[in-house]
């Protein structure tokens, strides 16, 4: 793809109790978990397999973008029959001043920076790993992100502020602006449309530009699947830039692609 060449979008609050949904655990659909963050109760619908109270299993988080819900979040990638041995979690985000749209902040998102609104999002990301950890077999080697449009942002504000947790990193439709400087090199695949009308391509170019560099990447790409380029890692933290004809959206079929990329990465 064309030379690359960043910008973004992203404060304490108590966590009490955590409450799961009344589902049996054998039930092999999502279930929706409930945590007390400060005072608020946060939601994610989850998809717990059979076997993950006594095997190590992956975890994937999949966050929504501006507007979005859980469930679309869950049904729209789909990620339990690509990889039904993974824990799934799409949480659902609170009504959030947008950056590009939504200034009254009427519909759900997240957290933009580091500290913003309490880090309220960050708390609930950290609820929800403790609760997984404790009551499930989480392989901590295997633990990954990913997350469209303001739900690609706060990806790369998780990576900025989280990121020994995580494996791997998908963020879609995002930039992370000032956060650049406290990336760390993590594997990381980035999703982008060249007719983005809101996040613009030339944006996302820097930004796939910065992450380069940051993992120390090949300047020659790899063919990696259909509209995805592996560029290899002298790290071993390999990027993938998937580039569709699209635009502010995310296409179907970058799912298989998003899986195949975490299931080749394991933590050192």
């Amino acid at each position: 793809m064309p030379a690359l060449s960043a910008l973004f979008i992203f404060g304490a609050l108590a966590v009490s109790a955590y409450m799961p949904a009344a589902l049996p655990q054998t039930d092999p659909g999502p279930r929706i978990m409930r945590w007390t963050v400060g005072d608020t109760v946060r939601e994610a619908m989850v998809y717990i397999p059979a076997t993950a109270k006594t095997k190590a299993t992956p975890v994937i988080f999949a966050f929504h973008g501006h507007g979005g819900t859980m469930q679309n979040m869950y049904r729209g990638r789909g990620f339990e029959k690509l990889w039904p041995e993974a824990i799934i979690v799409c949480p659902q985000g609170l009504n959030t001043p947008g950056q590009l749209i939504d200034p009254q902040g009427k519909l759900p998102g997240w957290q933009k920076d580091p500290g913003d609104m309490n880090d309220r999002d960050l708390h609930f990301f950290d609820a929800m790993l403790k609760t997984l950890r404790q009551d499930y077999q989480v392989d901590d080697k295997r633990i990954y992100v990913t997350g469209h449009s303001n739900g690609g942002g706060f990806t790369y504000l998780l990576w900025a502020t989280r990121g020994d947790v995580f494996a791997a990193v998908a963020p879609s439709a995002a930039v992370a602006g000032r956060l650049v400087s406290m990336l760390k090199p993590k594997p990381a695949m980035h999703m982008m449309g060249e007719k983005d009308p809101l996040v613009k391509p030339e944006w996302q170019k820097a930004m796939c530009n910065q992450v380069l560099r940051i993992n120390s990447c090949s300047d020659q790409g790899q063919p990696y699947d259909s509209y995805a380029t592996l560029y290899p890692s002298s790290t071993g933290n390999p990027v993938v830039l998937y580039v569709h004809p699209g635009g502010h959206v995310y296409p179907q079929e970058a799912n298989a692609v998003v899986i195949k990329f975490f299931k080749s990465i394991v933590k050192p």
